[in-house]
């Protein structure tokens, strides 16, 4: 069998991730004051229950990249519709940097240290539990400690290079329908 090992043109593949909705979060690191820094990402989704654990993609040139590294602990907060303001401090594009970031939003320290933010939609105090590295990014695994969640807030995605909030499914989809049998939320856990 042959493959065809021609790189693909990272624009393309840009503008295909584009089309793919994702949960927009911060990823938190830092003990202390004057050393907290975070980044916004869209690349943190959940591992498994046994542990409870979670991955997150940060690129090596992110500043929080070292420091989850040193602290061997973060957090990752997953954001509501309300906090489109606050993704865009923690993702530069604001010109605010590191600790100066945490002036916007309200902060607590989760178990570990990192910062929680207290009114994400839902909070995961984690532990750096493995690593693993790629050409550009690390994938960070982190054991969860904490977690705290809202259960009112409507969460905030990015789509097409935008910020958006989930809508509900025009027609309902029940358990027992003939077209939805293969929908069952146990075949997928």
């Amino acid at each position: 069998m042959t493959v065809d090992a021609s790189p693909l043109d990272a624009k393309d593949f840009k503008q295909a991730m584009r089309q793919c909705a994702g949960a927009v979060a911060l990823v938190t690191v830092g003990a202390e004051h004057g050393k907290r820094t975070g980044l916004t990402v869209t690349s943190a989704c959940s591992l498994s229950d046994s542990p409870p654990s979670l991955i997150v993609c940060v690129n090596r040139n992110a500043s929080a990249h070292a420091r989850i590294r040193e602290e061997g602990a973060f957090a990752i907060n997953f954001l509501h519709e309300d906090h489109a303001a606050l993704a865009l401090t923690f993702s530069g594009q604001k010109g605010v940097n590191g600790d100066d970031r945490f002036a916007f939003g309200q902060w607590t320290r989760g178990a570990t240290g990192a910062p929680v933010l207290m009114d994400a939609v839902a909070a995961f105090d984690c532990v750096l539990a493995q690593e693993f590295e790629t050409t550009t990014h690390s994938i960070f695994v982190g054991e969860v400690r904490g977690v705290s969640h809202g259960v009112e807030a409507t969460p905030l995605i990015y789509l097409r290079s935008s910020f958006h909030t989930p809508r509900e499914m025009r027609g309902t989809v029940t358990v027992g329908d003939l077209d939805s049998r293969h929908l069952s939320w146990s075949d997928f856990s």
